[in-house]
């Protein structure tokens, strides 16, 4: 695994941190590589439940990195898109933890995880078209469909940047935290999301983000080819019996 992209262990979850910190952890193609390569090997891991998104030094990331756009070093990983992540997100829940900054791609990544901490000084934004750029690795796509569309359309057409508290109020970002305290809050978070069943985990994220474009008609019959494995499973009989004993499940996967 390259050094741009840390990855730690514990408790259920994997903490992913994007480590360059002197170019403010802007996206090159080192970064996305590292990214997908870490998806690729945890997902699946039956202990590993959950995932944390997050920047080293402060800052979660300032998008691209233009120099590296300049030389050809794109940050596109075919299959998966900007940062290895944008075009396939994993099965599994992602957490994001910004501190600082999170803008262009770099908030581009934090709408393609599930959650959003935030400390209260972050910031976010798409400031492509400043730079004769896009925002297309899924910004002015999902922004939308999270956000009121005349606020996205702001967002989207402004390039300013919005203080996470604006987010927090528009529904976007799930919780603010002290300055310098994102991880620890996403963490805390993502070990609440990784104690229970794995595969209820991925079901439940696949019928949510499926189920959005799904006619009225076809809408259980296409939860059900989801869902129904989950309720023959270990896990379905092992959650039921640690409820009938009292005791904390003990999940296989299975």
């Amino acid at each position: 695994m390259s050094d741009d992209v840390l990855v730690e262990e514990s408790d259920g979850v994997a903490v992913l941190t994007i480590n360059r910190p002197k170019a403010r952890n802007a996206i090159n193609g080192a970064v996305a590589r590292g990214i997908a390569e870490a998806l690729d090997s945890l997902e699946s891991r039956p202990d590993i439940s959950a995932y944390v998104l997050t920047g080293a030094g402060g800052t979660f990331s300032a998008g691209m990195d233009l120099k590296g756009f300049l030389t050809g070093d794109l940050p596109v990983v075919e299959g998966r898109g900007f940062g290895g992540l944008t075009e396939a997100p994993p099965a599994k829940p992602l957490v994001a933890a910004v501190e600082g900054y999170a803008l262009a791609g770099g908030f581009e990544l934090a709408l393609a995880c599930d959650v959003i901490v935030a400390s209260a000084e972050a910031k976010f934004g798409l400031p492509e078209p400043r730079r004769g750029l896009v925002a297309g690795a899924g910004g002015i796509m999902r922004l939308p469909r999270r956000i009121p569309y005349h606020v996205a359309m702001e967002i989207a057409l402004t390039g300013d940047h919005y203080p996470a508290a604006r987010l927090y109020e528009l529904g976007l970002v799930n919780r603010i935290t002290e300055p310098g305290a994102a991880l620890e809050g996403a963490l805390e978070l993502a070990r609440k999301i990784a104690a229970n069943a794995p595969l209820a985990l991925a079901a439940t994220k696949k019928v949510v983000i499926e189920s959005q474009d799904w006619p009225l008609e076809e809408m259980f019959e296409r939860q059900g080819a989801i869902i129904n494995p989950v309720f023959t499973s270990k896990d379905a009989m092992e959650g039921a019996a640690a409820f009938a004993e009292k005791r904390a499940p003990r999940w296989s996967g299975e």
